[in-house]
């Protein structure tokens, strides 16, 4: 076999993972199945395995494999998961952001601990059951582009991604959607055709975030004023991770009309907050760029925007500031969640330009 026709392939005992191992093995492929256990809380285990891996999981990945007839492996990648991941999660937080550990994950732990344990393998490529696609321009720079399914989209979660990892990377169904994935994967046989899709947060063992932010960093939950932009004093809140930008419900406040929290002041530990007509901002950086491409923009350029992976496009103005590493960013119109730490990811119609970390919201 050929070393350009192997691949690795995640295999995560889910529909989406098992269908594009599938795929692959029916396109002449030598594919070996693997799954990364990841880390999670201690305690009662039956309760707290990490929601990407469970011991289910890990049988339906192995009954998938030996119905495609692959090898399949589990690959201990707890202590590094914890430190990339899960720790960077905890100190956002900490630190008055609201990180997206998905991003963090693909960005500094996934595809990287994947593409070695291929490398490790004598394998060329690693294939993942993104909703999303790679193309080739004529200069031959891979392209990250929108799934076909746009309700599955996984292209904002990918937008880490560069040219290295893009030239080793196939997504073998992001050109289906989930209706024809399901399909497939009961015309293959696969045990797995109508198994539920999995759920963000995975190292959180019931899901509630902040519960996991007071086990793991109970020194942040200090209380402190509740404000308003003016700075007259409201009300005690309960700790700052408890609060999100936007936020309506559960402040904890009366007042002669609805608050929203507007920013979290960690520097004096004050949340402000303020009515409707003054939230929302249009305004702020994105540092850390991932340029998908490989270079920044020269100059100002046009895009939509996805301040959240749930969030709607909105069309952008995006400034260089002088470093590949950070832009400024001025949205046509307000939104009322954009929270430091989120990725902001810009998009030329189908095709990912690039992410950043939103920063300084003004």
């Amino acid at each position: 076999m050929s070393k350009d026709k192997c691949v690795i392939v995640a295999m995560s005992g889910g529909v989406d993972s098992s269908v594009s191992a599938a795929l692959l093995v029916e396109q002449g492929y030598e594919v070996l199945g693997i799954m990364l256990r990841l880390w999670a809380e201690p305690g009662q285990a039956a309760k707290r395995d990490n929601r990407c891996c469970t011991r289910d999981q890990m049988l339906d990945a192995h009954f998938v494999a030996r119905k495609l007839r692959i090898p399949f492996q589990v690959v201990d990648a707890r202590e590094a998961f914890k430190q990339q991941v899960v720790d960077s999660f905890i100190e956002g937080y900490s630190h008055g952001i609201t990180p997206n550990p998905c991003l963090t994950c693909n960005r500094y732990f996934r595809f990287d601990y994947l593409l070695d344990e291929a490398t490790k393998r004598g394998a060329t490529y690693l294939a993942t059951g993104h909703y999303a696609c790679i193309t080739q321009a004529a200069n031959g720079t891979f392209e990250l582009r929108k799934g076909a399914d746009s309700s599955k989209d996984q292209s904002y979660v990918l937008s880490v991604l560069g040219q290295e990892h893009l030239s080793r990377v196939l997504l073998p169904i992001g050109h289906l959607t989930k209706l024809e994935v399901r399909q497939l994967a009961q015309q293959y046989g696969l045990p797995v055709a109508g198994k539920e899709d999995s759920q963000d947060l995975c190292f959180v063992a019931d899901g509630d975030y902040r519960r996991f932010l007071h086990d793991h960093a109970a020194q942040s939950f200090e209380p402190g004023p509740i404000v308003t932009r003016s700075r007259v004093i409201l009300g005690q809140h309960t700790g700052l991770p408890n609060y999100t930008i936007g936020q309506r419900k559960g402040v904890g406040i009366s007042y002669s009309e609805p608050l929203y929290v507007i920013k979290k002041d960690t520097a004096r530990n004050t949340l402000v907050v303020g009515t409707q007509t003054e939230l929302g901002n249009t305004r702020f950086q994105a540092t850390n760029m991932n340029w998908v491409s490989g270079q920044a923009p020269a100059r100002q350029i046009h895009v939509d925007v996805k301040t959240r992976y749930t969030a709607p496009f909105v069309r952008a103005q995006v400034t260089p500031t002088g470093t590949a590493d950070t832009v400024d960013i001025v949205l046509d119109e307000a939104l009322p969640d954009i929270a430091p730490g989120q990725g902001a990811v810009l998009y030329e119609d189908d095709r990912v330009l690039g992410c950043g970390t939103i920063t300084l919201i003004s």
